[in-house]
């Protein structure tokens, strides 16, 4: 195996090892507290992982596009739940080859989302299950009550072609108390309505420790939590000894005494900030400061620091936003013990259709 110092860079590294244990830890705490976990593959973007955490006892997976869904069933996976809206008559047809290949759910937050669907499945063999999407917070999409999610549940009900799975949120973080209380009068209101939800699927990595107390959730679906990152670290869900994945730079430049530049600007880093300051933690290095990304250029503050690395030294940092990163590299390096084991393609890397 290569020492991951004679990589060329920049270069995303994953350690197999905290990979490992974090799917692991999430595996069992939903175990615990009898949750279905789903996990979403954004994160990575790489069938090994999706499978490992299903046979760790994931049901499946969640993906965000179809491309995603497309990759991940061309590798084996059959159960996948796609929360979102999909739209048009291409989408709605590659859809519906998914579906005659593999399990595959949806959401919807629309009349015509539901209408779109209903013309495509109608006549279908099997029906596709379809999750009413509900704004709990986090203000993106999602209908507005649970009257609404109610009246929307009806419709799918009664829509040829379509099943009802039940209620989908991704709430906003911190807010765990006010998610639990609209998923449950949702799930009441359905209830009532003889229309009981089979399904309630809940989701973030932010909150995920607090999961459980979501009474009305059947699943969860985290999905940074098998990487983790400085985000992750600063909402309280691990530490940096937790985090799977860093981009490993190298110091190309030294202006002055107190500046360094790196190879890894916003094409590497991702400029989200999250609402933290900085651009992520240099590890060998934490009173650094990187305080600006270009494009291919990532600028340092060193003033804090009591030692300072030299042009040619290798650094790796803990990005702010993980799941950006996997999305910016067509490669990523596993590694264990800080060796290399492989370099593997990113499988669903840039499938944003």
């Amino acid at each position: 195996m290569t020492d991951i110092n004679e990589l060329d860079t920049p270069a995303v590294l994953i350690d197999l090892d905290r990979v490992e244990a974090n799917l692991k830890r999430v595996q069992v705490y939903a175990d615990s507290h009898g949750l279905k976990l789903r996990p979403h593959i954004k994160t990575h973007k790489l069938p090994r992982f999706a499978k490992r955490a299903i046979a760790l006892g994931a049901v499946g997976i969640t993906v965000q596009k179809l491309g995603e869904a497309e990759v991940f069933a061309d590798a084996g996976i059959t159960d996948i739940f796609l929360p979102y809206n999909i739209i048009g008559p291409a989408k709605l047809a590659r859809l519906k080859a998914l579906h005659g290949r593999i399990r595959i759910a949806v959401t919807a937050d629309s009349a015509e989302t539901i209408e779109g669907l209903s013309r495509t499945f109608a006549g279908s063999a099997t029906p596709l299950t379809v999750l009413v999407e509900c704004d709990t917070g986090m203000g993106r999409c999602g209908v507005q009550s649970p009257a609404a999610a109610l009246a929307l549940a009806e419709k799918i009900a009664n829509s040829p072609g379509l099943a009802l799975g039940g209620l989908m949120t991704y709430p906003a973080a911190g807010q765990v108390e006010a998610n639990a209380a609209w998923l449950a009068a949702a799930k009441h209101a359905l209830t009532e309505a003889g229309l009981p939800p089979a399904i309630v699927s809940n989701g973030g990595t932010p909150d995920i420790w607090r999961a459980h107390e979501v009474a009305a959730a059947t699943e969860h679906r985290p999905g940074t939590y098998i990487y983790m990152d400085r985000y992750q670290v600063a909402k309280g869900v691990g530490t940096f000894d937790d985090c799977a994945l860093t981009v490993l730079a190298t110091v190309v430049s030294r202006p002055t005494e107190d500046r360094a530049i790196i190879d890894a600007g916003s094409k590497a880093l991702t400029s989200d900030t999250l609402g933290m300051t900085c651009f992520g933690l240099i590890e060998a290095y934490p009173d650094a400061v990187i305080t600006g990304l270009s494009e291919e250029h990532g600028t340092i503050d060193l003033s804090a620091c009591t030692s300072k690395p030299r042009i040619g030294d290798k650094l790796r940092i803990i990005p702010n936003h993980a799941c950006v990163v996997s999305n910016l590299f067509d490669r990523v390096t596993l590694i264990s013990n800080d060796r290399v084991v492989e370099t593997v393609a990113v499988d669903a890397r840039g499938r944003v259709d």
